[in-house]
């Protein structure tokens, strides 16, 4: 892929991992608000609402996949890497690229399965809702096309001589007893 076409996906990307992060804070402000109301209205006003839980689940399910996303592209997950740093340079690039390789194929079969169990449940209603069961699915089929497309462009990034791995250099690590000073 040439230089600009990389660029030009690059930029499509980061619009929408930036967009996934907005909707996925906007989500999680939205269920603590509905969670809240429901609070509310179950111990002060002695009744309860039917498509509040429900609700907060589905919007709990977005924000987590959709973070989730947003991690894989930053760069942020949580890893094991004590192996990388004593093995040469060259070894921790065909690591991680085995590494996101894996979460492509991780990726894949959520896009794959959760694509079914939305099918498989679309004709269902959730009964507080009126809306069709499937949607409780859509955020593993939408977390995962993210998460697939994030990975994917880590991976085409390094074959192109990109550095997209973070590494913690032991020099950028603040002494303990300066920080206590502090």
């Amino acid at each position: 892929m040439p230089r600009p076409r990389l660029a030009r996906a690059g930029r499509v990307l980061t619009a929408l991992n930036t967009a996934a992060l907005y909707v996925a804070g906007f989500f999680l402000v939205l269920m603590t608000v509905i969670v809240f109301w429901q609070v509310f209205t179950r111990y002060v006003l002695g009744w309860s609402n039917s498509w509040t839980e429900i609700t907060a689940v589905l919007l709990m399910s977005w924000f987590i996949f959709l973070g989730a996303a947003v991690g894989i592209r930053e760069n942020y997950h949580l890893g094991f890497d004590v192996l990388l740093y004593i093995l040469p340079k060259g070894s921790k690039k065909v690591l991680r690229t085995i590494s996101d390789a894996v979460v492509i194929a991780f990726a894949a079969g959520m896009v794959f399965y959760g694509a079914q169990l939305v099918g498989l449940q679309w004709r269902a209603r959730l009964p507080a809702l009126g809306i069709p069961e499937g949607i409780r699915y859509l955020p593993l089929v939408g977390g995962g096309v993210l998460i697939l497309l994030f990975s994917l462009e880590r991976v085409v990034l390094r074959l192109s001589g990109t550095d997209v791995d973070k590494d913690i250099n032991i020099e950028d690590v603040p002494d303990l007893d300066a920080v206590k000073e502090a």
